[in-house]
Order: C-alpha cells, then structure tokens, then sequence
C-alpha cells in the first residue's frame, strides 16, 4: 500500500509495520482550536492542533494527526476552543463547532462517492456555552465502515466559529487531518 495521503487507495507498494495494540472499540480524536488566532488571521493555518488516544497514530499536538483505525471502529471527533472562560467585562469569548466533517480526495477537493464512515453524524445537546451550570457536549462520531479497503483517506473539518453579539457565524476549512485505516486481516 502507497503510504502518501490518497482517498483512493493504492496497493503497490506493500507496507510492512508492526502496531502497538490499541483501543479496538472507540477512538476520540480531539481538535483545540485557537479561536481568538483565527480570527486576527482570517485563517485557520496554524491555528489547530489536534490528537487521539491511539498510540500508533502521527502527528499528534499538530494540525497533521494521522489517526490510524480499522473498519469498525467508532471514531468520536471532539472540538474544544483554546479559551472558553468567560472575560474580565462578563462577556463571553467566540466559540467554535464542527459544521461538518467530509472527506476529500488528494487534491483536497470533495468526492460523493467515498463512503469513509457509516453513519457519520452529530451527536450532543444544546448549545449552552455560556451557562456554568449545564454540561456541553457536542460532537461528530462515525463508525470506520466494516468493508472499507486499507488506506490512508484524508478529510475536512468546517469550523463554524460564533462570535457573541453578532448573527452570522464564520466558517474556516481546515484539511490537513487523515485517517490510516489498516487493512482487513
């Protein structure tokens, strides 16, 4: 198998590595996001570190977190602003969401014919930020279809970033993140 990032993947060059056992249920892969940097640069670049509890996977603490998994496995994607605290003046800072979640071929562009993740969706409650009192959660989770060929497939998220006080939200591409998906055994 090719190990540049591909959404198609190749097998012509076999790749041979042993990995540490992990996680075989569920893997949680967790984005930070620096908002506050994102908007004085308009731009996500640099802004977005992210990793995962599979010991196997590269680049953690970056924006190029290769996650590895295998098909069947539960993946949970987890997004959390850098600050979240309420200011000094009472105000609350910008929040940020994934908007959605899809995955794109190697010249980063879409393709609606992968199917990476069977029922890839949004999970969580409401929206309440800004209350101390009420636990967020919100989330996007997919299963790593059962069927899918071994491969390294890369994907999109769309950060929606809500600014307090103003109605309309911004929205920043980030594509930098992959998924290593081991072949069948």
């Amino acid at each position: 198998m090719n190990t540049q990032p591909n959404s198609t993947p190749t097998t012509d060059t076999p790749v041979k590595k042993t990995y540490k056992a992990f996680n075989s249920v569920q893997l949680n892969i967790v984005t930070i996001v620096d908002v506050a940097k994102i908007l004085r640069n308009d731009s996500a670049e640099g802004c977005v570190y992210m990793m995962d509890n599979n010991v196997n996977s590269q680049g953690q603490g970056t924006s190029n977190l290769q996650t590895v998994c295998k098909g069947g496995q539960t993946l949970n994607w987890i997004i959390y602003a850098m600050d979240s605290n309420q200011l000094p003046d009472g105000s609350w800072p910008a929040s940020v969401r994934i908007n959605n979640l899809v995955f794109v071929e190697n010249d980063r562009t879409e393709t609606e014919t992968l199917r990476v993740c069977d029922e890839l969706k949004i999970y969580g409650g409401p929206d309440r930020i800004n209350s101390r009192y009420t636990p967020v959660y919100y989330y996007w989770a997919g299963t790593v279809s059962p069927s899918i060929e071994g491969g390294i497939y890369n994907y999109r998220l769309v950060l929606q970033i809500d600014i307090p006080g103003q109605s309309e939200s911004l929205y920043y591409n980030f594509d930098t993140p992959s998924l290593l998906v081991l072949p069948q055994v």
